[in-house]
């Protein structure tokens, strides 16, 4: 009894009023918002009828969710309502907004099967069926490359066999996305290992120099028609290759990247431009590495204007932690930006999750994922304190296992605590996702809290140019660009579109 009676006065004390109370907790809420991403915007009257619009599409689809979670989408694999989000009126708005730069994608996995396909009817393109797999190769005689089965030109093939059949077989090699995910993708093993298996198949497709080029023009097309003006582009650098087997050297496919980048800019004056990461496996020895250091060196003395950084690829639980390779990359930091993944991983205390730490160590700029980080709350302050962004790629999580429900996603404490977020799409041809707006449709409906609105979306967008690595001069005036575009959008917006 000396307990409740005691406890009921504290509670008058502190709370002299219902309204006392009411006061303080709205006072929580308005804090919260203001901490969280965007939360300091102020919308002007123009942007609140756009908020107004698509905050009520986002209450139907989120209140929706809450009342029947047995239909709730986001809590599913992606591949199970990827289709769907078209429908979606949120989706609707999102892709005819600006959303500013893409810094997160992988130059292979941009363009989905069915651009992929449509390069399988090129001349001079050998295929070769390998058990339950598949080799590529342009020739101009057949391939010495060794094929289990034999290599034919890819145009024979399909006359000898029902075309429609044919190409409905083929174009399943060049997708991750099944009917039946959680069966076909039980684990981070199995979404890995075809996963890697999918870039093994295009490599011979694109590395074809005259497809490389034509293919990475498209890229930016692509990006320009989602309503993004400037990428990062992580690349392994693969040597391109002649017809008759002639093959370059590394250097000559970033030089082709600038050729192609300065062609889109000239085709297209509204587009900001792209850079690149040399971004080679994780899966190496210390002297590979060297080499690495030494091209990424090489590149950037002969590419400048184009040249970003140095990264290092793959599956991180199974590459070399970065604490393997501290005195090289310690001494090449005085020359390089880096922008390691670090944390993509659902480990906590290995040698994986602990890569966040020696990135951060390192200078890293960014921060590719870092989806383990809110497990470490020193990281997180480091984070914030020194400005490092994190680059979240939803979708990629969720199809490369880490997360299934993305309500878990931790992108939703990031959000909350307003750090440096900025949304990209890693490998979105891969799984048959838009350029950037799925991502940016899955992070604000199904991650951001319910009320985060119209705010968060602009913040985001300003953050990804904000974090680019486009110079001072050439950053406010892609900023000054981007917000013309974003007043347009908002002049021009209508609900009734919707």
């Amino acid at each position: 009894m000396r307990f409740v009676i005691s406890y009921v006065f504290v509670f008058t004390v502190c709370y002299a009023t219902i309204d006392d109370y009411k006061a303080k907790r709205a006072k929580i809420l308005r804090d919260e918002g203001l901490l969280s991403v965007g939360g300091n915007i102020k919308l002007t009257d123009k942007e609140s009828t756009v908020n107004n619009c698509i905050m009520q599409h986002k209450f139907r689809e989120v209140d929706y969710g809450f009342r029947n979670p047995q239909h709730y989408k986001f809590s599913r694999h992606f591949f199970t309502y990827k289709d769907d989000i078209r429908q979606s009126k949120v989706y609707q708005i999102i892709k005819d907004m600006p959303k500013g730069a893409a810094l997160h994608i992988h130059d292979m996995g941009i363009l989905g099967p069915d651009y992929i396909m449509n390069l399988t009817y090129s001349d001079d393109l050998y295929i070769c069926f390998d058990k339950s797999d598949v080799k590529f190769k342009f020739s101009d005689k057949t391939p010495k490359t060794p094929c289990k089965s034999n290599w034919q030109l890819i145009s024979e093939a399909r006359k000898s066999s029902n075309s429609t059949k044919f190409d409905m077989k083929l174009r399943k090699y060049f997708t991750l996305c099944v009917s039946n995910p959680d069966t076909t993708y039980p684990s981070i093993k199995e979404s890995w290992e075809v996963f890697m298996k999918y870039f093994g198949r295009v490599i011979d497709i694109l590395t074809y120099r005259p497809i490389w080029e034509q293919y990475f023009y498209d890229v930016l097309l692509k990006f320009k028609n989602d309503n993004v003006m400037y990428l990062e582009v992580r690349s392994i650098l693969p040597s391109l290759y002649e017809l008759d087997g002639t093959l370059y050297a590394p250097l000559i496919t970033a030089k082709t990247y600038r050729k192609t980048i300065e062609r889109f800019k000239k085709d297209h004056p509204d587009f900001v431009g792209a850079k690149l990461i040399y971004a080679p496996s994780r899966s190496v020895n210390r002297s590979q590495l060297d080499e690495y250091l030494r091209l990424a060196r090489a590149i950037k003395a002969d590419v400048p204007d184009i040249f970003a950084g140095f990264d290092l690829v793959g599956q991180e639980d199974l590459g070399s932690p970065l604490i393997e390779f501290i005195p090289q990359l310690t001494a090449a930091s005085k020359d390089l930006n880096y922008f390691f993944h670090a944390g993509e991983t659902d480990w906590y205390g290995t040698m994986t999750d602990e890569n966040l730490i020696d990135a951060i160590l390192l200078g890293a700029k960014r921060i590719g994922h870092a989806y383990a980080i809110s497990k470490h709350p020193l990281l997180m302050k480091e984070v914030i304190d020194k400005g490092i962004a994190l680059e979240v790629n939803v979708i990629s999580n969720t199809v490369l296992s880490l997360v299934r429900d993305v309500r878990n996603h931790p992108l939703s404490n990031f959000f909350a605590q307003g750090m440096p977020v900025v949304l990209s799409s890693d490998d979105p041809g891969a799984w048959e996702a838009d350029p950037l707006s799925d991502d940016f449709y899955v992070a604000f409906v199904g991650v951001a809290s319910r009320l985060s609105d119209l705010r968060l979306l602009k913040q985001i967008a300003i953050n990804s140019l904000n974090y680019s690595t486009l110079d001072g001069v050439n950053k406010n005036k892609a900023l000054d660009r981007f917000n013309l575009k974003w007043n347009a959008f908002v002049d021009h917006f209508n609900c009734s579109k919707y």
